[in-house]
């Protein structure tokens, strides 16, 4: 079916206009700024009346841990996506810190084989590295897989890489993007041992962004900016979490960047105040800082040094997150939520709505050579989304689609509402309303277009 959306506010590239958008097929086939022609024939065309309303590109997240395999009693690729395309997501990129963990070819093709069968979102799936696999690494395929993922700071089983030998030789040898979580264990270490001595088993969550300090943060992301530049290899930091990490990285348009940086939206929102009241809702890893690193995050946002928005969405059930400090497992539930999320900021902040366009689905296109996504273009794929501005909701757990079942906003209204999403020119979501039939497909990459 082909479908006309009539009369939105057009941000894309930038701009803002009033204007309609044909899609048809799987693609955008027509984009009409200001006026529709006269005697254009809509017989058998589909149209949404959409004034008023926002119409962007589908919002790219180029960091989730949807669970899947081994720990989908958090979360599945089916139930996250959909959480995705309620919120605007239409394609993301999930980590290989899955059980098992994703760290040889078959291992990769599996989840691709899954995310097929099951997700309502564009998907692509991180090829993992360890201290032992560096040959399996080595025979990723650049045109069908986002990345490489190194962990160099803590992480799930044996992912942690601390062999500076392999290390130097994944940066020296492959032609891909190398993603990067930089926190620096011998510190954190250090500094959960001076926890411990304080408070035994009982450390207070405020104790997290001291555990998990700026210098384990700066100390692992320098290392990792400095054999970037010894090799010439694309690196991609996600992330960030420290105002000081962010003068690791030059301003510009991500296109002419080799090596790039992430911000997260719980580290734009929440600061270290919040500990107090949320405890382990907002313990993630990286941590959440103190208010001026919050302040240092959003001045390189908004200068260009960091190119990306993204969630590091990583759902757990609230009884795991009932424990202790050191049992509370780090992370929390966000794709359905972040493109609001950023759009409220944009009522309080100097960013506009045009910045998060940028940051949240033309960049991550760009960063990552996705082929024909991220932006609204004649002949691109259909990954639109519909927003109201002036529609507001207050998040529940009647509306919370994670299968957690919960949101660190539980309880935040937010002004915007995402009222439609399309994945490649289907209906996915139409208020409220989720199409269980719809499939994304993979996300493939390849030189920049203009």
């Amino acid at each position: 079916m082909r479908t006309l959306i009539k009369d939105a506010t057009i941000i894309n590239e930038g701009l803002r206009y009033k204007g309609s958008l044909l899609i048809g097929g799987e693609r955008i086939e027509r984009i009409f700024p200001y006026h529709l022609p006269p005697g254009i024939d809509l017989s058998g065309v589909r149209v949404i009346e959409a004034e008023n309303k926002y119409l962007i590109p589908g919002v790219i997240d180029d960091q989730v841990h949807f669970r899947e395999p081994g720990l989908t009693h958090k979360g599945d690729i089916m139930t996250e996506s959909r959480a995705a395309v309620a919120g605007g997501v239409t394609s993301y990129m999930d980590m290989p810190n899955t059980i098992p963990q994703t760290v040889t070819q078959a291992l990769l093709e599996e989840k691709y084989q899954r995310a097929t069968e099951v997700s309502a979102a564009n998907y692509s799936f991180f090829m993992g590295v360890t201290n032992d696999n560096l040959e399996e690494v080595l025979k990723t395929d650049p045109a069908t897989v986002c990345g490489i993922k190194v962990f160099l700071g803590s992480s799930t089983g044996d992912m942690l890489v601390n062999n500076q030998e392999v290390l130097a030789e994944l940066f020296r040898q492959t032609p891909m993007l190398v993603a990067a979580h930089c926190e620096d264990e011998t510190i954190i270490q250090r500094n959960i041992q001076s926890a411990r001595e304080k408070f035994g088993e009982q450390v207070p969550f405020t104790w997290h962004p001291l555990i998990r300090n700026e210098e384990a943060c700066y100390a692992s992301s320098s290392r990792a900016v400095e054999l970037a530049e010894k090799y010439g290899t694309r690196l991609h930091v996600f992330h960030l979490s420290t105002a000081r990490e962010t003068g690791l990285f030059r301003p510009g348009p991500v296109r002419e960047k080799k090596i790039t940086a992430e911000v997260c939206v719980h580290h734009l929102w929440f600061s270290d105040e919040d500990y107090q009241e949320m405890g382990s809702r907002i313990k993630w890893n990286p941590a959440i800082k103190g208010v001026s690193d919050r302040e240092g995050l959003w001045n390189a946002l908004m200068l260009d040094q960091l190119d990306v928005i993204a969630t590091d969405h990583a759902p757990h059930t609230l009884s795991e997150k009932a424990s202790s400090y050191f049992r509370a497992p780090s992370g929390g539930p966000l794709v359905q939520h972040s493109l609001v999320a950023m759009l409220e900021m944009t009522l309080h902040r100097r960013i506009t709505p045009e910045k998060v366009v940028q940051k949240m689905c033309h960049a991550p296109a760009d960063l990552f050579r996705i082929t024909e996504r991220g932006y609204l273009r004649e002949g691109y794929y259909a990954d639109l989304v519909l927003v109201d501005p002036g529609q507001p909701f207050t998040v529940a757990p009647d509306n919370i689609l994670y299968k957690c079942g919960w949101s660190p906003f539980e309880g935040v209204t937010f002004r915007h509402s995402v009222t439609h999403t399309f994945v490649n020119g289907a209906l996915a979501y139409e208020n409220g309303t989720l199409d269980e039939t719809v499939r994304g497909r993979r996300l493939l990459f390849g030189p920049f277009r203009s």
